[in-house]
């Protein structure tokens, strides 16, 4: 395994809150996907899990930076997804997806933890 990048990325909750309250529906479909927005109204307190999407996002987008073409990466190209027993992973579409698959065996490696007040995420990308 060789480490080919690294991102991390905090936001605040109280930020993603106010994002959702301000803009609410036109902000969060520029920024998620179809399916997060869904995961975002099945939950009790959306801003932390919309807070941690973003950290993510951010994240993703930092550890792809090393890879060519990644400059132009969008928002919606980054989803995080969480399997059966909650652990988060991420798919990727268009030119965030292209970026990847270019180096063979390329995989992103992500964690997530939220409190009532902030948000961080750690990806990594290892070939």
């Amino acid at each position: 395994m060789a480490v080919v990048g690294l991102g991390i990325d905090v936001v605040d909750v109280e930020r993603a809150e106010a994002m959702m309250v301000a803009r609410r529906r036109r902000a969060l479909e520029r920024l998620l996907t179809s399916e997060e927005l869904g995961y975002l109204e099945r939950m009790r307190y959306p801003a932390r899990h919309l807070a941690v999407r973003l950290a993510a996002k951010e994240a993703v987008y930092k550890a792809l930076q090393s890879l060519p073409e990644s400059r132009g990466i969008g928002w919606r190209e980054i989803e995080v997804r969480r399997g059966e027993h909650g652990k988060p992973s991420i798919q990727l579409h268009g030119l965030a997806e292209r970026c990847l698959s270019a180096m063979a065996g390329a995989r992103i490696h992500i964690s997530l933890t939220h409190s009532d007040r902030s948000a961080v995420a750690v990806a990594l990308v290892e070939i």
